[in-house]
């Protein structure tokens, strides 16, 4: 099969096939050249650039954005990952013992990490919403989490879309609802921006936060963090510099976020180049874009999934542009039966294929995920699928 003619785009090693875009991303070319030319520009002048014209700039990407999200601009907040805003969010609110921090067993484990942390610290407690994998359909995945809620329930900390099962969960249906109960909610969509459609204005949630790294396809270091307006006075960055006025009562909400130290801001300046570049690459800009990325996710699970003899996990419209499968039970000695994930993941980068496993023993003992980025193409699949089988010692 032939190779994606946008593949040379990308500055990828090209002896490697890169199925894992969804864990780090990847950056093309023309986008890290822009990068590069704003670095430059910054350390020709670094007072001019961090003082005069930073200021407006970081204005003009949050401006293109939140066109791009369905928010407005002063409600976006440049961080450099959606886990430091998850802590962020976290460590800016106040809890009290009994009260109750609502997750899923699908979440990001960094994140839950932070989340035991601050209930640790304040003495509430984390309750984790049992999700199914496999999952039938929607109503499996909204049920267990209002379930879960209870007069003690303070806040949900909710994926858009899962990282160890590639899940998109019904975040439409889960904020409002989880709203009608007394419950505000902190949406993880770290693969969210680039993948799917987004309109934070219209979803309400109080908090949502996204990596530009990954399927927007932005340098590393770049990420936003949305804040519902009623709540900005309450939250704040992790550092606390120049940008913070006690008094301001949330008046101060972009000031505060956009310097917290002196730091490497290009990564944020080139987000409007990624929304520019990427979205010129096909006739139907970023609405064909995601749709032939989520097409090319499904055909990909189809052919994995026939190769190795197991059902797909969830339906079709769960999907993005990743997708996690069980693997069936390995022979004996196989390579799939003595390692772990991690070094299962070793072995086949070895042979020159970079993916991602995960344990997940309510789907057998692992599961692989596979990426679909517009370098990628069906003959590598094909080439994954043959691995697999190699690993589960069905060769």
């Amino acid at each position: 099969m032939a190779p994606s003619p946008f593949a040379e785009l990308w500055p990828l090693d090209p002896g490697v096939l890169h199925l894992n875009h969804g864990s780090f991303g990847a950056c093309p070319r023309a986008v890290l050249e822009f990068q590069r030319a704003l670095a430059e520009e910054l350390e020709r002048e670094p007072t001019d650039f961090l003082v005069r014209r930073l200021p407006g700039r970081l204005a003009a990407a949050r401006a293109a954005l939140g066109a791009f999200v369905g928010a407005a601009a002063d409600d976006l907040a440049f961080v450099p990952n959606a886990t430091s805003a998850v802590n962020a969010v976290l460590r800016s609110l106040t809890f009290a013992p009994g009260d109750e921090l609502l997750t899923t067993d699908h979440a990001y484990g960094a994140c839950r990490k932070a989340l035991d942390f601050v209930a640790g610290r304040s003495g509430a407690r984390v309750v984790v919403a049992r999700l199914p994998f496999p999952v039938a359909n929607e109503e499996e995945l909204v049920a267990p989490v209002l379930a879960a809620v209870t007069p003690r329930t303070r806040l949900a900390m909710i994926d858009h879309v899962t990282s160890p099962t590639a899940l998109v969960l019904p975040i439409g249906r889960l904020v409002p609802e989880l709203s009608a109960r007394g419950v505000e909610t902190l949406v993880d969509g770290a693969h969210a921006l680039g993948m799917l459609p987004l309109d934070l204005d219209r979803l309400g949630a109080a908090f949502y936060t996204a990596n530009a790294h990954k399927w927007l396809c932005a340098p590393k270091g770049a990420a936003f963090l949305h804040v519902r307006r009623d709540l900005q006075g309450g939250v704040h960055p992790l550092t606390i510099s120049h940008g913070f006025d006690a008094a301001a009562g949330g008046a101060s909400f972009r000031e505060e976020w956009d310097w917290t130290g002196t730091l490497d801001p290009t990564a944020w300046l080139a987000i409007p180049e990624c929304l520019r570049y990427l979205g010129g690459l096909l006739p139907g800009g970023w609405s064909e874009l995601m749709a032939r990325n989520r097409a090319l996710c499904r055909e990909t699970r189809r052919r994995i999934a026939t190769a190795l003899g197991v059902e797909p996990p969830c339906p079709e419209e769960m999907l993005g542009s990743i997708a996690s499968l069980p693997l069936p039970a390995p022979a004996p000695g196989s390579a799939a039966a003595r390692l772990g994930h991690e070094a299962l993941m070793n072995w086949a980068r070895e042979r020159g294929v970079e993916t991602w496993f995960f344990g997940w023993p309510a789907a057998g003992d692992k599961v692989v995920r596979v990426s679909a980025q517009l370098y990628n193409d069906a003959g590598q699949y094909d080439r994954l699928a043959e691995l697999l089988t190699e690993a589960l010692g069905r060769a």
